[in-house]
Parts: C-alpha cells; sequence; structure tokens
C-alpha cells in the first residue's frame, strides 16, 4: 500500500505518530461504534468482571440439578484418578520391589486388574460429565441468544439507528460462541482442577510432609505467574473483540452495498480499508494470543523443576531417612499431577479471555434501555379511526437541537397529506413521530383526540402501515411477504392487494406464482418489483392510517400511475401521508405542507400553492425543467 493511501486510511481511522507512520488505533464505522469501541479499548480490564461471571453463572441456575450431578461426577471421577495413582505405591512396595527382595507376579497381576478397574471408571465418569456439561452449556446458550434476540425486538428505533448491524451481530455469533466454548469446557476444568488440587495436596501431605512443604513452597510463584500474566492480557482481548466487531460491520456494510462499490469503481478503496482494518485486528490478535499463550510454557517450566527439585531431594530421604521407593514415585507423580491442573486452566486462559470481553459485549447489549414502558393511564382502544393532529410540536433527536419547529396539521379519514421539501426538511421525522419511533420534545400529537403517548404502542402502530422509500423481504414465498401485512388475511385478500398494487402481472410471470420463494431480501426481483411487494403489504392491512415515504421511488412513470389508481382506491377511507419528491404524485392530495429547515413554509393543494409562487412554485418549476 502505497504511502499515500496509508496517510489517507490514517487520517479516517487513525492517527499519524511523530515519525509519519500510520498509528492505528479503535477503528468505527458509525459514531456510535466508535464511542463504544473507544470505551471498550481504553480500559485496562473488563468493567466488572465478577458481575459479568455472576450474570454467566445466573444462566446456568435452571439446570442446578444436572449441574450438581455433573460435579458428583467429576469428584467421583477425580478421586478414581487419585485413588488409582497413589495405588502405585503399594504395587511398588509389596510386589515390585519388596524390602525382601522377592517380587510377586500374582500380586501384581490381581492389582493390575483391580486399578484397570478403577481407571476405567473415571473414564466413564468422564464421559458422563462432559455429555451432561455439554447440554446445561448449549440450553443456557439458548437462553442468552433468545434474551438477545427479544431485547433487540425491545429496543427504540434510536438504538439501529445508531449502532452498526454488523457490529450487533458480531455479538450474536462471535461473542456468543466464545462464551459457548468458555462453558462447555472451562467450567469443567475449573472445577476438575480445584477437586484435584485439594485431593492431590491432602494424599501429598499423607505420604510426605517434608516434600509437601516443598511443593507448596512453589505455589507463590505459580501463583504470581498466572496473576501477571492474567493482567497483562486483560487489555488486548478487549481490544481484539472490539475490532473483530468493528471489522464484521465494515465487511457486511461492503457487502450489502456492493452495487454502489461496483459502480463507482471503489473496488480498491475498500480493499485498503478492509486491509487496514483486518492488520489491526490481526495486530491485536497476536499481541492477546501470544501473550495468554505464555502462560502454558511458563507454568510448565515451573512445573518441570517443582518436579526436579522434589525428585532428587527426594531421592535423598530415600537413601538418608528410609523413605520408601513407592511413597517417591507416587510423590513424583503427585507433584506433576499437582502442577497439571494449573497448566490446563492456564492453557483455557485465551478462551476465559475471550469469553469475559465477549459477554460483556452482550451484556451492555441486553442493559441497554428498552423502549419506555406504555404510560399507566394508556387508553385501551381496539380500533383508531385516523382523525390525527399535531398541534405545535417540537422536536429534535438531541438535546437543544431542534430539526422540528412548532409542526401543526390535522388530517381526517379519505384524506391525503402531502409532505414536500428539500432533503433534510423534515418529512420523514414527522412520520417517525407517528409511529412513536420517537418521542416529542413538546407539543401535541393525537389520534381521535387521544394523545398518542396515551395510547399503547402496539395498538398505535397496528393502526399504520408504512411503505417505506428501502424496500424490505423476508424470507419466504411472495404470498407470505404479502400476507406479513395482516397475518390472517386469506389468498384471496392476498391476490386483491397484488392487484390494487399492480404487483398481480409480474407475479403471475414468476416460476411458482406467489408460491414463489424469495431469498436475501428478494434478490431474484428488481427493486422496482420489491417495492410494488411492499406497496400490496401495506394495501392487505387494515389499518386507518397510511404513510408512504417516497413509495413509488423506485418505480416507473407507467407503474407509478397505475399504481396511483389502485391507491386511490385504498385510500379513500383512510388517513394518508404522502412524502414525494415527485411533484406529479401529490397533485391530487387534500393538503400539501412544504417544509423548509423543520418548518412548515406553506400549505395547500396543488392549484393554491403554484397562485401563491412561493417554494412550492420553485421546487414545481424547477423540476418542470428538469422533465
Amino acid at each position: 500500500m502505497d504511502t499515500q493511501r496509508m496517510e489517507r486510511l490514517a487520517k479516517k481511522y487513525g492517527n499519524i505518530n511523530h515519525n509519519g507512520v500510520a498509528q492505528p488505533k479503535t477503528f468505527a464505522i458509525n459514531t456510535m461504534s466508535a464511542l463504544r469501541a473507544k470505551s471498550l479499548s481504553s480500559n485496562d480490564k473488563p468493567k466488572n468482571m465478577g458481575y459479568t461471571v455472576k450474570r454467566l453463572l445466573d444462566y446456568l441456575q435452571n439446570d442446578k440439578r444436572l449441574l450438581i450431578a455433573a460435579i458428583v461426577c467429576i469428584l467421583f471421577q477425580t478421586i478414581a484418578t487419585l485413588a488409582g495413582s497413589y495405588m502405585i505405591r503399594p504395587i511398588i512396595n509389596t510386589y515390585i520391589a519388596p524390602k525382601n527382595g522377592l517380587g510377586d507376579l500374582h500380586g501384581l497381576a490381581n492389582s493390575l486388574v483391580i486399578l484397570a478397574f478403577i481407571y476405567l471408571s473415571a473414564v466413564i465418569l468422564q464421559y458422563l460429565q462432559l455429555r451432561i456439561m455439554v447440554g446445561v452449556s448449549q440450553r443456557s446458550l439458548v437462553r442468552l441468544r433468545r434474551d438477545l434476540y427479544n431485547k433487540l425486538l425491545n429496543l427504540p428505533i434510536r438504538f439501529f439507528d445508531t449502532n452498526s448491524s454488523g457490529d450487533i451481530m458480531s455479538r450474536f455469533t462471535n461473542d456468543v460462541d466464545a462464551v459457548g466454548e468458555m462453558l462447555n469446557t472451562t467450567i469443567v476444568q475449573l472445577i476438575a482442577g480445584t477437586i484435584t488440587l485439594i485431593g492431590t495436596l491432602g494424599l501429598m501431605i499423607y505420604t510426605n510432609i517434608w516434600l509437601t512443604l516443598i511443593t507448596l513452597v512453589m505455589i507463590p510463584i505459580f501463583t504470581y505467574a498466572s496473576r501477571s500474566i492474567i493482567q497483562f492480557s486483560r487489555k488486548p482481548y478487549s481490544q481484539q473483540q472490539t475490532a473483530l466487531g468493528i471489522l464484521d460491520g465494515f465487511a457486511q456494510e461492503t457487502i450489502n452495498g456492493q452495487k454502489v462499490v461496483k459502480v463507482f469503481t471503489r473496488e480498491e478503496i475498500v480493499k485498503d480499508e478492509f486491509r487496514y482494518l483486518n492488520d489491526d485486528l490481526r495486530r491485536k490478535q497476536i499481541v492477546a494470543q501470544f501473550r495468554s499463550s505464555i502462560m502454558g510454557p511458563v507454568t510448565h517450566n515451573l512445573s518441570n523443576f517443582s518436579y526436579a527439585l522434589t525428585a532428587g531431594i527426594g531421592s535423598v530421604l530415600c537413601i538418608t531417612q528410609g523413605f520408601d521407593i513407592g511413597g517417591l514415585t507416587v510423590f513424583v507423580n503427585y507433584t506433576r499431577q499437582f502442577s497439571r491442573p494449573i497448566n490446563e486452566i492456564s492453557m483455557q486462559m485465551n478462551t476465559v479471555f475471550a469469553a469475559l470481553a465477549g459477554a460483556e459485549r452482550v451484556f451492555e447489549l441486553l442493559d441497554e434501555p428498552p423502549e419506555p414502558p406504555d404510560a399507566p393511564d394508556c387508553v385501551n382502544v381496539d380500533h383508531l379511526v385516523g382523525h390525527v393532529v399535531m398541534s405545535h410540536v417540537n422536536f429534535g433527536y438531541y438535546p437543544n437541537q431542534l430539526v422540528l419547529h412548532d409542526i401543526s396539521l390535522y388530517a381526517k379519514p379519505g384524506q391525503k397529506i402531502a409532505f414536500v421539501g428539500s432533503t433534510g426538511a423534515g418529512k420523514t421525522t414527522i412520520t417517525n413521530l407517528l409511529t412513536r419511533f420517537y418521542d416529542i420534545q413538546s407539543g401535541e400529537i393525537t389520534i381521535d383526540g387521544i394523545p398518542i403517548d396515551k395510547i399503547p404502542r402496539k395498538i398505535l402502530r397496528r393502526n399504520i402501515a408504512m411503505v417505506l422509500q428501502d424496500t424490505h423481504l423476508f424470507t419466504g414465498t411472495v404470498r407470505e411477504n404479502i400476507r406479513y401485512g395482516r397475518l390472517d388475511a386469506t389468498d384471496d385478500d392476498v391476490i386483491t392487494a397484488a392487484k390494487v398494487a399492480n404487483a398481480h402481472s409480474f407475479i403471475m410471470h414468476l416460476e411458482k406464482g406467489y408460491d414463489t420463494m424469495l431469498e436475501n431480501d428478494g434478490a431474484n426481483l428488481s427493486q422496482g418489483q420489491r417495492q410494488l411487494l411492499n406497496i400490496a403489504r401495506a394495501s392487505i392491512s387494515k389499518a386507518p392510517i397510511l404513510i408512504l415515504d417516497e413509495a413509488t421511488s423506485s418505480v416507473d412513470t407507467r407503474t407509478e400511475r397505475h399504481i396511483e389508481k389502485g391507491m386511490d382506491a385504498l385510500m379513500s377511507d383512510r388517513t394518508t401521508f404522502v412524502i414525494a419528491h415527485r411533484l406529479s404524485t401529490v397533485r391530487n392530495a387534500n393538503a400539501i405542507m412544504v417544509l423548509e429547515k423543520g418548518e412548515i413554509i406553506e400549505r395547500g393543494d396543488h392549484d393554491d400553492l403554484l397562485q401563491q409562487r412561493g417554494r412550492y412554485y420553485e421546487l414545481y418549476s424547477e423540476l418542470a425543467e428538469l422533465d
């Protein structure tokens, strides 16, 4: 990558240090991702590791009995392993190297059979506890994913407007998978390791107290080394998980926008950006993996040192103090066995770090404030008629930054209210307030005389149908996508709605007609055809209020005229709000609101506004010249 491109990417995603070398920092696709990434990467450790662990353990509560059964299996499996190890002492002292110098082959054979049975029992118990723990961990993940998905459904639209979808999906996949890997293996390792350490220490004391003291001297060294490496590895793992979420977000953003990338020939640009983000992830992963991987070699070498020291001093005790050979053999084996759980746990620390960092990101999403609950004095109405009044409404997406100023209007069933104006004038914002995707700062909006904050959100939105400029189709048949507007609609209702939207003709030319499967957001249809299905979905709804946000922007003029004829019948008894840049689509509106900088500067029907020769006249004249 040349220096100029490197500097451009550094300015976009990072900064330049005093040597002129790109110094990567947190990369973000949007502002909210940047704030989250900065917050995570600037801490040396997770915000509250103990709280994160406690919340993870809460997901295991429903399987408490199975967890106890797994612990019992681990306990008896550890006892069997320790008992098998200790049997080596009497076997050596009695049958292999007795004091009288005569071995016993028959006795040795019988002891080996018993030893084999003990170890076989340990293997069976280990198999059982693994099967139990896999089931427990997977059921816990099911609950975690369910809570995560349910949380997303209850989050306000503001959250999705300010967060990268790729980062959200990364929490669903990478972070939850990291948690699952830890629950599958690490919990078992911790429990088994703890029991093994306690049992081994007891047998070591019973075998020889002096050699035990030598081994215990090594424990603070093991502990200090492990704690130092853990502290050394926390920050890189948080940075790694953050960088992974950002890279996923960028990749998804680029994949979704492939047509834009190709039409503007920006392949090399996005390659550079991906390479830059990918290299940043690589650097963070190298640091995180290296710092955690040194735990194994360090503890392994400390274990070897302890092993050699114990063997040497034990040999001296055998010669000078009459310590038996079987006891020395067992104790040396215990020394290795004592350090093995520490090694196993240390080798799992990379999983632990990734899981805790991922779990923290998951719990951050779970802790996001949901949509505020409905007011306790809400009015329970089954059906709304559609009398809409906005009175002196002021609104801003951020405090002290209003985007709508003193908006007032009235609409009743059968009326078509149109909003026109420059891009960013506030047209779509008004419809977002009607659906309560956002709540107003001041003023009042009522439907049928009821303030919308006194109408339960589900009832309010059930009575509003929307067709957005951005189409979205779900995986399923054409019939199912249209019926999404009203699940109890019959097949005849679906066909009628398709005819109203002028979609019936092209649907019948599809391979399986209404039973044609749509995948990947209807990628096998044209943009105009997808929009027609969205219009059919809205038309099948019995909602008394209809919002059309650039609904016909993706179809040609001829198709638009056919749709308008069908929509006229659809809108005859509904309150309709239309946002359109094509002024030809709003000529027959009962009232046209002209917005500029969040204010209604003109209002009236098409003829009245032309006679005023104001802003609407300017817009209409400009479009007429273009035509």
